[in-house]
C-alpha cells in the first residue's frame, strides 16, 4: 500500500485526534461493561458522562487551534468533520448509557449486548486507524472495517427491533427499548461518518 504524509509526527492535530478517539473508545468499553449485567450497572451511566465532557473539551481546543493555526496540515474542513464527527460518537454512546439509567431497565434483551459489543469494535478500530496515521499506512483496511461493522449492526439493530414489536406487549418498554437500541445503532453509524472522513483524507494525501 502506498504510503502517505498527512501529519507530522508531533502536530497537534494529530495528538488532539488520537487523545478524543481513545477517551471515545473507553466510553464504548464503559457503556458494553454497563449493559453486561442483569440489571445493567446504571452507575457506569456517571463515568460515561465524564468521558463524554472530556471528549466535549478535546472538540472545543481542537476548534479553537482550528481557528487559530493559519497553515494547516490537511484542509480545515475534514479537520473540523473529524472532530465534530468524532464529537458525536461519543454523544450517542452517552445517550445509549443515559436513557438506561433514565428508564430504569433492569434486564438486557435481545440484540443489545450484541449492539454494544459492535460499538466497542469500532471504536476501537477507530483508535487503530487514527494511530496508523503516524506509520502513514495501514488507514484504509481499518476504515473499511468498520464499515463492514456498520453493517452487522444495521442487522443486529433490525433483528432486535422486530422481535422487541414480536414478544414485547408493554407500549411505555416498547418506547423505552427502541430509544436504547436506536442510539446504539447510532454510535456505529457515527463510527462510519468518521471512516469516511478518513478515507477522504487518506485519497486526498496518497
Amino acid at each position: 500500500m502506498a504510503r502517505f504524509s498527512i501529519f507530522p509526527r508531533n502536530h497537534r492535530f494529530y495528538d488532539m485526534f488520537i487523545a478524543m478517539a481513545r477517551e471515545v473508545e473507553v466510553g464504548a468499553s464503559l457503556l458494553e461493561a454497563m449493559l453486561a449485567t442483569d440489571p445493567p450497572v446504571w452507575d457506569k451511566a456517571n463515568e460515561v458522562k465524564e468521558v463524554e465532557h472530556k471528549c466535549d473539551v478535546l472538540t472545543h481546543q481542537t476548534i479553537q487551534q482550528l481557528n487559530s493555526t493559519f497553515v494547516t496540515p490537511i484542509d480545515r474542513e475534514d479537520i473540523h468533520a473529524i472532530a465534530r464527527s468524532l464529537d458525536d460518537v461519543m454523544d450517542a454512546i452517552d445517550a445509549a448509557a443515559a436513557v438506561v439509567r433514565l428508564y430504569r431497565i433492569d434486564h438486557v434483551r435481545f440484540g443489545v449486548r450484541e449492539l454494544a459489543h459492535i460499538v466497542s469494535l469500532s471504536t476501537n478500530e477507530l483508535r487503530q486507524a487514527f494511530e496508523a496515521l503516524e506509520g502513514r499506512s495501514g488507514v484504509t483496511p481499518l476504515t473499511v472495517e468498520i464499515n463492514r461493522l456498520e453493517n452487522e449492526a444495521d442487522r443486529a439493530y433490525h433483528e432486535a427491533l422486530s422481535r422487541l414489536f414480536e414478544e414485547e406487549r408493554d407500549p411505555v418498554l416498547i418506547i423505552k427499548w427502541k430509544d436504547v437500541l436506536e442510539f446504539l445503532e447510532a454510535a456505529t453509524d457515527r463510527c462510519e461518518d468518521v471512516a469516511n472522513v478518513l478515507e477522504g483524507v487518506v485519497v486526498k494525501h496518497s
